[in-house]
């Protein structure tokens, strides 16, 4: 079994779009008014898991372009020493 750091970098990818994705529907159905953030109505818990996610994709992604730049690293360094 070959595991690439190319398919690593795009499920990393691909995963955090899809957490983004959720995470942002769940943020814009969270009922916060302007004037609704002391009231009782408002729960920290209800925003707080969606923006977390969100910090997730961003870590992940970070991830992905880290494995591709290592890639290339390694890429370069091999035809370098083909050359």
């Amino acid at each position: 079994m070959n595991i690439s750091p190319d398919s690593s970098a795009i499920q990393l990818f691909n995963s955090a779009q899809q957490k983004s994705t959720d995470a942002a529907v769940q943020i814009a159905k969270t009922p916060i008014q302007s004037n609704e953030v002391g009231s009782a109505n408002f729960s920290q818990q209800d925003i707080l898991k969606p923006i977390l996610s969100l910090k997730e994709a961003e870590l992940e992604t970070s991830v992905g372009v880290k494995l591709l730049n290592a890639e290339q690293e390694m890429l370069g360094t091999l035809i370098d020493e083909k050359a």
